[in-house]
């Protein structure tokens, strides 16, 4: 039986990584201290079937922030900075005997940093850019068998557009975005089209609850295989249709606190478990 490497890194940019398209004023920013955590015991194939696997989790504690360089310019990053990837104790099913002892590696993850420019800031509509790049800072490698990761081992350039307008629904602030991406991807991984929507609507002034769509699609252009005896790669060729929902509530204008869900409701080569991540945050507008 084949092993696997399966993304995480998906399911944290679901989790984290949802870039406005409204800039943020000069002085301005977001930033969000949160944890993020995912364990898993099925996962997709390369066909899309579902499968077990040894149950294996992923937890995170990682910062994301925005800050407003000027009107138009914002710097953005999200840092995992302790990651811990890990397998649990493997018993046979019959004679409850050990067959394999967990494992667990702990490290930073991999960084990503960008810049958001604002190419259309109006009230009724706003177009942005955004160039991410995700740097190789986790761990590629980790474990008895090297498939123990916190990282992916290569350097990748996310080039994204998003649009959105407000409205109101039923008398309350609502908003509607969408997005589209490009990530190329180094070290002979698969390149990426990524696309995407968000709905969300403000509740007794203080709740904010939203809805997400994010799919990635491969484009089958890298040398790597996504599967081998050693379960040594990671995350090639992934693909996905990821939903998710985010609840933000602000106990004061500009400090409060989030939870998310996230999952994938097709795939392949990724777990098909869903993900949580709580945290706090700080809104200075």
């Amino acid at each position: 039986m084949k092993k696997y490497q399966f993304s995480l890194v998906a399911f944290l940019i679901l989790s984290n990584l949802s870039f406005g398209q409204w800039t943020r004023e000069s002085g301005n920013g977001y930033y969000k201290l949160s944890a993020w955590y995912l364990e898993a015991d099925q996962h997709y194939t390369d066909t899309g079937a579902i499968e077990p696997n040894a149950t294996r989790g992923q937890f995170n504690i990682n910062l994301y922030a925005e800050y407003g360089l000027t009107n138009r310019w914002n710097l953005v990053g999200y840092i995992p900075f302790f990651s811990r990837t890990y397998q649990n104790d493997i018993f046979s099913r019959t004679t409850n005997e050990l067959i394999t002892e967990g494992e667990s590696v702990n490290s930073i993850g991999d960084i990503d940093l960008g810049v958001t420019y604002g190419l259309l800031q109006s009230e009724k509509l706003a177009l942005s850019a955004t160039l991410l790049l995700g740097l190789p800072t986790g761990n590629d490698s980790g474990g008895s068998d090297g498939s123990y990761q916190t990282g992916d081992g290569e350097f990748n350039q996310m080039l994204r557009v998003a649009a959105g307008s407000p409205f109101t629904f039923a008398k309350l602030p609502a908003y509607a975005k969408v997005y589209v991406g490009f990530n190329n991807r180094t070290q002979n991984f698969s390149d990426e089209f990524r696309t995407g929507a968000e709905l969300g609507m403000q509740f007794f002034k203080k709740l904010w609850i939203a809805g997400k769509l994010d799919v990635v699609q491969s484009l089958q252009n890298g040398a790597l295989s996504a599967q081998n005896n050693q379960g040594s790669i990671f995350a090639n060729n992934v693909e996905f249709i990821g939903l998710g929902a985010e609840a933000a509530y602000y106990f004061t204008q500009k400090f409060g606190v989030s939870a998310a869900y996230g999952g994938a409701v097709d795939g392949r080569i990724i777990y098909a478990d869903p993900s949580f991540a709580v945290g706090v945050f700080l809104d200075i507008k």
